[in-house]
């Protein structure tokens, strides 16, 4: 272990509903989390794919979307405080000698914990690339699939390509920094949310942005920097000045790194015990979508089933010695202090 390490009691990989509600019921006793997400918010698929798609089976709730799950996770957690590397794939994680872990991100974040959690759903969420020849050349310098620093665009032609949410979020966010700012798609019809797609029609018509119905066909520049973009609308081709693209064209689920953390796989997703949730390998645990075991039905409602199983053997890593006392929150006045019932109260009153 190196001193660069953040220190923590779980590192929880994957923030969707399952990887937040194991932070809630890890917090409840005494275990503090790091959660580390491919995305750039926690939420997983429901805040990425169907922010605003009805879910009717989360019980006592008959309906909600997933951004509003979403956002009631975040809330439940709050007393516990999480730690969220967002944008970051965990890469590797090695056992050390002490029994704990070393979790490391693409992005060079290293953590120390003693327990992992894989709530990675599917897999990874990883950008669908455009089909066009020699793009890998053009990625990272002046070709993105993902807005990680917003300054690094300040002052550019920046061309945003695609027509959900990700593509006008940040259509509206970048507009007011760059230099020149497109959005192209390929039909004038847009998935994003309908306040989102109001303000970039807004934008067009003060003449702050141009729109463009095409699709892109290939790429012109210099050595990794964009000069220009060949396009094809209803009247033919045509190159379109810029420097930067930003390609949004959605996101796919591939196991990534997971697959080599040395836990026994069937079939892409992780075997468990379903007493403890525990895979192959001691202090590795795998909850949601990413497990398999007889009866498995992968639903929200099952990982939050499993988190809460989990958090029971996690606590005889975290805290040797130390006995586990299986407590209510209705009725224990220790629970509600964890998550500040009183003080809620008293606001309320």
């Amino acid at each position: 272990m190196t001193e660069a390490a953040q220190q923590t009691d779980v590192v929880i990989i994957g923030a969707g509903p399952t990887g937040l509600f194991a932070v809630f019921e890890l917090g409840l006793n005494d275990m503090k989390c790091h959660l580390i997400d491919i995305l750039d918010r926690p939420g997983g698929q429901c805040a990425e794919l169907y922010p605003e798609k009805p879910i009717y089976d989360i019980p006592a709730i008959p309906m909600c979307t997933g951004q509003e799950l979403t956002d009631r996770l975040m809330e439940q957690i709050k007393p516990f405080h999480p730690v969220f590397h967002l944008s970051q794939m965990a890469e590797k994680i090695e056992k050390q000698e002490d029994g704990s872990w070393n979790v490391t991100t693409d992005r060079g974040t290293l953590i120390n914990c003693k327990v992992v959690v894989v709530a990675a759903g599917g897999g990874s969420f990883v950008p669908k690339k455009p089909p066009i020849k020699g793009i890998e050349e053009y990625e990272g310098i002046s070709l993105f699939y993902a807005v990680k620093k917003m300054e690094q665009f300040r002052g550019k032609s920046v061309v945003i390509a695609g027509g959900g949410d990700s593509a006008l979020d940040w259509v509206v966010n970048l507009q007011p920094i760059v230099k020149e700012l497109t959005l192209i798609h390929r039909r004038d019809d847009f998935r994003a949310a309908p306040d989102t797609v109001a303000k970039m029609r807004a934008l067009v018509a003060e003449k702050k942005m141009t729109l463009k119905i095409a699709q892109i066909t290939s790429l012109k520049g210099q050595g990794s920097q964009i000069e220009a973009l060949k396009l094809k609308d209803e009247t033919g081709e045509y190159e379109y000045p810029c420097d930067t693209l930003l390609a949004f064209y959605g996101l796919t689920m591939k196991l990534g790194p997971v697959a080599t953390f040395g836990m026994e796989f069937q079939n892409e997703v992780i075997p468990v015990n379903t007493a403890t949730f525990e895979t192959s390998v001691p202090g590795v645990f795998a909850i949601g979508d990413i497990n398999t075991y007889p009866g498995k039905m992968k639903l929200i409602l099952s990982g939050f089933h499993e988190a809460a199983l989990m958090s029971k053997k996690a606590f005889e890593y975290v805290h040797p010695g130390r006995k586990y006392r299986f407590q209510y929150t209705t009725s224990s006045s220790d629970l509600q202090n964890k998550l500040g019932v009183e003080e809620k109260q008293e606001q309320a009153a």
